[in-house]
């Protein structure tokens, strides 16, 4: 039947409707490669044009107070405290203002990122991808939480080997090195993650590689005990914690739909 003459023409003309989809699809694929130049040399430009900006606005701002210093305000006009006053503002306004767009600029990794990844561009180009990115984060710290908590419970009440206990430390050492990473990409995209919250992260790769490397001896069963016990807290305090905020999150969002509800009813 396929080989049969009306079997043929077909495929002849299924073959000729891929042909114009893939003419179409190098013609798609041409486009992106071109735009995809244009927006790397605006990025370029742009970042360009913000750190010349920059540098004009530190020169401005620098005679501007010596401006104020030669001339104390009694000397000064009304209208010229009042100007000076007001490129002040603007320059504080315009500072933020380019901070939101080096939000969405390639930038330079810091170092630990250069460490571990080298000089790759990180940056996120929407808001779609940031979210997603830290959504995604969130995800991960709460199934690698859920694991943690089994792991260690199990090394608690139910096994005591030293190769199981090794593997519950390997697998603390790679959650939190992966957190790291993660969150000096987030850092990266303008996320606001507290420096103390990363710094602990950092002490505790270190210290789970410590456990990872400590010999089997006493010491190490009379510590292994009381870290097993800490880290089924810590495993627990997180589930809590995450699940009161996403019923906060639920509450208050609840919350705002049914006053917008109520504001659209009395003014109907």
């Amino acid at each position: 039947m396929l080989f049969s003459p009306a079997g043929v023409s077909e495929c002849l003309r299924e073959w000729e409707d891929l042909e114009k989809d893939y003419q179409q699809i190098q013609d798609t694929h041409r486009l992106y490669k071109q735009k995809l130049e244009e927006v790397t040399k605006l990025q370029d430009s742009c970042s360009g044009a913000i750190a010349r900006q920059r540098k004009k606005l530190r020169e401005l701002t620098a005679s501007l107070q010596q401006c104020k210093e030669k001339h104390p305000t009694p000397k000064l006009s009304p209208e010229e405290v009042d100007s000076i006053s007001e490129i002040e503002d603007s320059i504080e306004d315009r500072t933020n203002a380019f901070l939101e767009m080096e939000a969405f600029l390639p930038k330079k990794n810091g170092l630990y990122l250069t460490l571990v990844l080298g000089n790759v561009n990180v940056t996120l180009l929407n808001k779609q991808s940031k979210f997603a990115y830290k959504d995604e984060y969130e995800k991960f710290k709460l199934v690698l939480t859920v694991i943690l908590f089994l792991f260690s419970f199990t090394c608690s009440f139910l096994f005591s080997y030293r190769a199981l206990d090794a593997l519950f430390n390997f697998l603390l050492v790679w959650y939190y090195c992966t957190l790291t990473i993660r969150e000096s990409i987030l850092i990266s995209n303008g996320s606001r993650i507290k420096g103390w919250w990363v710094f602990h992260h950092y002490v505790s790769t270190f210290l789970s590689g410590v456990m990872l490397t400590w010999p089997e001896g006493a010491l190490y069963q009379m510590f292994r005990n009381q870290f097993l016990s800490y880290c089924l807290y810590q495993s627990k305090r997180f589930k809590m914690f995450t699940s009161f905020t996403r019923h906060y999150e639920i509450h208050t969002c609840t919350h705002q739909w049914f006053l917008l509800f109520l504001a659209c009813v009395s003014c109907e």
